[in-house]
């Protein structure tokens, strides 16, 4: 059967939003009261059909689409792959988490894949934001799930009115990078730019996109938003957001970085990556230290992951794009994972949120303990996880285009992190307060992980331990995908791999 080009480049997206939009029809006749579990299993079915579809692209070869504005290849397919991942450990870890309106819940999650898919595979501009706004419109309304909660209403609401200030200044780049190209196209961006000399409304342009896309990644300092908004927000919600619309908009750096500017600009721009790398890193670090709250706590660590991951941005080399594909998908296993264990150990209610609430958690519940204490690891980048690998890689990738003074810092804040992420494992580890305990109910937290919720962690765990004891597959992946951006015409095939891999 002989789909058309439209059709072809945008199967998963379609398929996600059939799914969803079946899901929203299902709940609008269910009887109240009636399990929702069936419409969570049917969204992670469309999710699994979808990476299917996925793998099956990637046999097609570069696929354009909508006048050129969509085009499919392995450095997208590598970020489709990414967040229907994270989209599936999201959904498992949460069947049992809601109580009510869980038909909303599984709808949205996959409305916010369909624009966070859509944006990795985007070459043009305004299309980006088309995908962008599916992509932040959803989790605005995923931050206020828990009704009835002020801290919830308050996340959404903050979420929402900074989201729509960096959404304007993202539009205002776009449309001034019009008026200095006369094109919104990136492959059009780079002939206006080459062509001449680059227009001062060219770095303008460049400046408010930059603005626009480092608060949707948590970097400083556009980072405000984020500790109060994750504290708020549902824990399943918070690993989704800080993870996979993460992934989507460094997908969108990395085509504008590499594809979009001419030499001269790519300059510039890694001297703003490599100081929005440090003080991303700086203060995300120094803002977690004195943070007594488990979900803040890992708002500030995100801060912080964002600029590990600039770090490779400010190399501009494909030893850096390779590098940020795999601190991407390492960052997302151990970070979704830790979520995950924090939404099975808290509950619907969350009844554990500062440091004092899990103490003993490794006593009272040995394997969720255990886990969120391997995650924790590879979050410091302890070896034989993802996250050392990730660094790892990361920092070689700035030493080799000179940036040794960014590799330092990131050394000397991954040594800070040290501090706060073992402060948490020491807690899971050490026995209860007994004079606590006197006056003060212990955390319910005797009840048994859910098959989905170990489903959940047992892919995130696993991802994160492969990862850090046999990287060189992923990185020959990452590398695949990487090449696809410096071969834009080239019809780029899965027999390539071994050529790419063998090169690094």
């Amino acid at each position: 059967m002989n789909l058309t080009p439209s059709l072809t480049a945008l199967l998963p997206e379609y398929v996600l939003t059939l799914v969803a939009v079946l899901i929203m029809l299902i709940e609008a006749v269910l009887k109240p009261g009636t399990s929702r579990k069936p419409l969570g299993w049917l969204a992670i079915a469309g999710t699994a059909v979808a990476g299917v579809l996925s793998f099956y692209q990637l046999n097609l070869g570069v696929l354009t689409a909508f006048g050129g504005s969509i085009r499919v290849d392995a450095f997208s397919i590598f970020f489709h792959l990414l967040i229907g991942s994270v989209v599936m450990v999201t959904l498992l870890s949460s069947l049992d988490y809601f109580e009510n309106n869980a038909g909303e819940f599984y709808a949205l999650v996959l409305f916010g894949a369909v624009g966070m898919m859509l944006m990795t595979c985007s070459v043009e501009l305004l299309m980006v934001f088309v995908g962008l706004e599916i992509s932040s419109i959803s989790t605005y309304i995923l931050a206020g799930m828990r009704k009835g909660e002020g801290t919830a209403v308050e996340s959404s609401i903050k979420y929402f009115l900074l989201g729509s200030f960096a959404t304007a200044f993202f539009l205002y780049g776009i449309a001034l990078m019009y008026g200095a190209t006369g094109s919104t196209s990136i492959a059009g961006i780079s002939a206006g730019l080459g062509s001449s000399t680059t227009p001062r409304m060219a770095f303008l342009a460049l400046a408010m996109m930059l603005i626009g896309l480092g608060f949707k990644v948590s970097a400083a300092p556009f980072h405000l938003w984020t500790p109060d908004v994750y504290q708020g927000a549902p824990a399943p919600v918070v690993g989704l957001m800080s993870t996979a619309p993460k992934a989507a908009v460094f997908a969108v750096l990395l085509r504008i970085t590499f594809c979009g500017f001419p030499p001269l600009m790519q300059h510039r721009w890694s001297m703003l990556l490599w100081g929005l790398a440090a003080l991303s890193m700086t203060i995300g670090n120094l803002g977690a230290l004195k943070q007594t709250n488990v979900k803040r706590m890992l708002a500030y660590s995100s801060i912080a992951h964002a600029g590990y991951l600039l770090v490779a941005f400010s190399a501009l080399s494909p030893s850096g794009i390779s590098s940020a594909c795999f601190y991407a998908i390492s960052y997302a296993a151990m970070n979704v994972g830790a979520f995950a264990v924090v939404t099975q150990a808290g509950g619907h209610k969350e009844t554990l949120r500062s440091f004092e609430d899990y103490r003993g958690l490794a006593i009272r519940r040995p394997v969720l303990g255990a886990l969120l204490a391997f995650f924790l690891l590879s979050l410091v980048g302890i070896p034989f996880t993802g996250g050392f690998f990730g660094k790892f890689y990361v920092f070689s990738a700035a030493i080799q285009t000179g940036h040794i003074w960014l590799a330092v810092i990131g050394l000397l804040n991954s040594g800070v992190a040290c501090y706060y992420y073992l402060r948490l494992l020491a807690s899971v580890y050490t026995g209860p307060d007994e004079r606590a305990s006197a006056t003060k109910t212990a955390p319910a937290a005797a009840s048994v992980i859910s098959v989905p919720g170990r489903i959940g962690l047992t892919l995130a765990a696993a991802a994160t331990l492969l990862l850090g004891i046999l990287p060189g597959h992923v990185l020959h992946l990452a590398n695949y995908a990487s090449s696809s951006l410096h071969t834009p015409s080239a019809q780029i095939s899965p027999s390539s791999l071994s050529k790419s891999s063998t090169t690094q």
